[in-house]
């Protein structure tokens, strides 16, 4: 345990995520802000220094505080009473850390009027928001499920205006953490983690309240879905009802963001009952795999698009940052390259190795998760989705963090990388990596190279023969 005592912890937090409201009123992500801010031009603007000390400050109080209680919290009831009171602040404030949301209002506009999201730019309608949506989001598809383009046209058709889309996708994303919240007890129970334990560390990161509440992000309705298909799967393995609908649950989870198919595979396995056999794997996997296809295929077929969705994934290649691995490599190769006189661009190779990569972990996982552990083994193939794909956010990191939560024995791996996460954008949607890519982007290929290293090295110890004296 650690030696903050637990009711410390929770005021620590709440002024943390207080200060953080105060940096979100002072410079958070406006609606008709500097679309190309810097972090200079923060800082030399009204409020600057004020604006990133409160921002540091709060993110790091919310961090210390989540951190210290990680070995356990008192009780479930506690840690979601804490997690509540450190939301309240982030639930009245301008958007914290992107200016995603008015890019869902502008979708949903676009959708309203009887376009297609997933073949023009919101700039196509033009959106009346279009202003406020960045600059790089003008002109390119939809890069969300089926389900979630329904959800954005009838909230922008219920409201009308930017700030009531705004209210009511900030509440969608509260729904979907109340979902979690219902959901990770009875879900970690089965996995033999303490409830309190895995609700603490799935809902009191600083990630939650800054990027899911106050940014809005559509992430949280389906990490939400997620969750609560997983929880009805183990709670009733063998049983074709609740395992079709734990199916359905994961599949609307896959039409909010598709990244949640990546999990079916595994929730198949926890629904054998007994030993794994191809047998039963089809006489119980079959549910829930069948759920699953039949939400997202109902979810398409309800927008009346088809499925263009699936060209909008490619969208996230636009984006540039060393915080994805695969990324990180090729720029830095690109660094290296240039003194000799090539000027060629390494991305698209180094992204397509980490994709390949990313295809054959995610069956190596699978095939270990025949026997043991389905469910952590789902939350590490989540993390090797955020790990090897092009592009990485900071809120992307709360798929697997909810998984591991009520799943994962070692929590500080995941933990820490959490808290990285929560520094890496400023209360007005500046990334810093975009910043930093001369030194971030070396420094993050050293990390792959000791990490592949070191992967090599447990490979050959664990196939050396033990020597027997």
């Amino acid at each position: 345990m650690s030696g903050v005592p637990h009711h410390l912890a929770r005021w620590l937090g709440l002024a943390g995520s207080t200060l953080l409201a105060v940096a979100a009123f002072l410079g958070g992500a406006f609606p008709h802000g500097n679309l190309r801010p810097t972090p200079v031009s923060i800082w030399q603007g009204p409020y600057g220094p004020l604006i990133i000390a409160t921002w540091a400050v709060g993110t790091g109080l919310m961090a210390y505080a989540w951190w210290a209680l990680r070995d356990g919290v008192p009780s479930t009831r506690w840690a979601l009473v804490t997690v509540g009171l450190w939301l309240l602040p982030l639930l009245v404030t301008p958007p914290l850390g992107s200016r995603d949301v008015y890019a869902y209002a502008c979708q949903g506009a676009s959708y309203a009027a009887g376009l297609n999201p997933y073949e023009q730019g919101v700039s196509a309608l033009p959106c009346p928001w279009l202003d406020t949506v960045s600059y790089i989001w003008r002109d390119t598809s939809a890069p969300y499920g089926p389900l979630f383009v329904l959800l954005a046209g009838a909230v922008v058709e219920a409201t009308g205006s930017l700030v009531g889309s705004i209210v009511l996708f900030r509440l969608l994303a509260v729904a979907g953490i109340g979902l979690t919240a219902a959901s990770l007890p009875a879900l970690a129970r089965r996995c033999g983690v303490p409830a309190g334990r895995a609700v603490w560390l799935a809902l009191g990161s600083p990630v939650i309240g800054v990027h899911l509440v106050s940014g809005a992000h559509n992430d949280a309705l389906m990490v939400g879905l997620l969750v609560a298909g997983l929880a009805v799967v183990v709670s009733r393995p063998g049983r074709p009802g609740p395992l079709l609908g734990g199916g359905v649950l994961l599949g609307l989870a896959a039409a909010i963001k598709v990244t949640a198919l990546v999990v079916v595979p595994f929730a198949a396995l926890a629904a054998i009952v007994g030993a794994y056999s191809i047998r039963a794997l089809v006489r119980d996997g079959g549910w829930v795999v069948g759920g699953a296809v039949a939400a997202v295929v109902g979810a398409t077929i309800a927008t009346g698009l088809g499925f263009g969705w699936v060209t909008g994934l490619e969208q996230g290649g636009l984006v540039i940052a060393w915080t994805s691995p695969s990324t990180a490599v090729g720029q830095t190769v690109g660094y290296l390259a240039a003194p000799f006189g090539w000027h060629g661009d390494p991305l698209p190779v180094t992204r397509g190795i980490g994709m390949a990569a990313l295809a054959l972990v995610l069956l190596w996982l699978w095939w270990r998760a025949r026997h043991r552990e389905p469910i952590w083994h789902a939350g590490l193939a989540l993390a090797a989705t955020v790990a090897l794909a092009p592009l990485f956010h900071p809120w992307y990191w709360v798929w697997p963090l909810a998984v591991l939560a009520a799943s994962a024995r070692r929590t500080g791996w995941f933990m820490v990388v959490a808290i990285v996460s929560s520094f890496l954008v400023l209360a007005d949607g500046t990334g810093l990596p975009r910043y930093t890519k001369t030194v971030g982007a070396p420094l993050m290929t050293l990390f792959v190279i000791v990490m592949v290293v070191r992967l090599v090295r447990s490979a050959r110890a664990a196939r050396r023969p033990a020597v027997v004296d």
